[in-house]
């Protein structure tokens, strides 16, 4: 087993991030964050055939009480529907205050499987298990657990951290190059946001990442992971801070909103939502379009859209975007840039210069 550990430091706890090749296998390693009896496993239809027996079959071979939970794939299920299967599961595993819920697949099973367990019997533990290089750097780590409704991305939800993140790269290889390079934008956010060093360690390994070196890999999850730590260490629910994460996901959120879950990975739809914000920027002087093109150049060589699907009106997209949870009184508030590696919120920006940049 190849691992490195580093943890995320809350004002009352610390939980580790575990990351390496043939974590899942390693029962002995992961069973001890299980403190009750009761387990409730949620998952997806695509890694439960891949990842869930050995799960089970160690929880089985501990005296554990199992519950599964298979759901359909994609965002379009994370949905009030499935949370409440979820709570359902729950109560047919007549669950206590001390069972737990794992999380094993990508950010809408965790996201969902989160939100049940900070609803059930008002908190209990859960573990997350994440299967996608998104999840690995991104939702897995900091507690936010939520479902969709129609009029927007994430609007029901609770902060919820987990007891464990097991990011097991060992299930990246049966993981699609389009998911892949989904998960890669959100590598690129942090590079974008906190660190120029890192932006450019990436544009130097574009290569390496799309072909899944392990240990290009395993250092861009630990770096993008140290870069979540240290920010939720700082602002565990999002009043200061934490929104920096933000940067692209409001115009992103609008466009899979637009699409109905559909046709946009989160992915994709954060790297358009990227390169609009840094667009946004230069028009409004605050950066150069310099740093907005070699930003593109980035997510080109990854495969990542950068260009906004058709059938959407500009108007149409802003006025998604006032209802993101982001925007504070109404008020439009984006994450922008100064540069690469300089990040910033900014409010009260005129809906004129962000109809302007989706309409160019």
């Amino acid at each position: 087993m190849n691992m490195q550990t580093l943890h995320v430091d809350l004002a009352q706890r610390r939980y580790p991030i575990h990351v390496g090749s043939g974590l899942l296998t390693n029962k002995e390693l992961w069973l001890p964050y299980l403190r009750g009896k009761q387990v409730l496993v949620i998952s997806d239809e695509n890694v439960a055939p891949h990842y869930l027996p050995p799960i089970d079959e160690a929880l089985q071979s501990d005296g554990r009480q199992v519950g599964q939970l298979v759901l359909p794939p994609g965002e379009q299920e994370k949905t009030m529907l499935r949370f409440s299967e979820a709570l359902h599961a729950l109560a047919m595993l007549r669950a206590n205050r001390d069972a737990c819920v794992v999380a094993l697949g990508g950010g809408v099973v965790g996201d969902l499987a989160g939100f049940a367990a900070a609803c059930w019997m008002r908190g209990i533990d859960f573990v997350q298990m994440p299967t996608t290089l998104l999840a690995m750097v991104d939702s897995s780590v900091g507690g936010k657990t939520a479902v969709d409704l129609p009029e927007g991305k994430n609007l029901v939800g609770a902060f919820h951290q987990p007891r464990a993140v097991i990011a097991d790269i060992t299930t990246l290889s049966t993981l699609p190059q389009r998911e892949l390079s989904a998960g890669l934008a959100e590598v690129v956010k942090y590079g974008a946001i906190f660190d120029e060093g890192f932006f450019a360690w990436l544009e130097d390994h574009t290569t390496d990442l799309l072909a899944r070196r392990d240990e290009v890999i395993i250092e861009a999850i630990l770096r993008s992971c140290q870069h979540k730590a240290n920010v939720v260490a700082r602002d565990e629910t999002e009043q200061g801070d934490r929104a920096l994460l933000n940067f692209g996901h409001t115009f992103g959120h609008a466009l899979e909103t637009a699409t109905e879950y559909g046709s946009l990975l989160h992915g994709e739809a954060v790297s358009i939502g990227m390169l609009l914000a840094a667009r946004l920027s230069a028009q409004l002087g605050r950066s150069t379009v310099h740093d907005s093109d070699r930003l593109g150049a980035l997510l080109r060589r990854l495969q990542l859209p950068v260009e906004l699907p058709g059938g959407h009106t500009p108007a149409y997209l802003l006025e998604l975007m006032r209802l993101d949870k982001k925007s504070l009184s109404g008020a439009l508030r984006l994450i922008l840039w100064r540069g690469i590696g300089h990040a910033e919120i900014v409010r009260d920006i005129p809906e004129s210069n962000v109809l302007a940049v989706l309409r160019a």
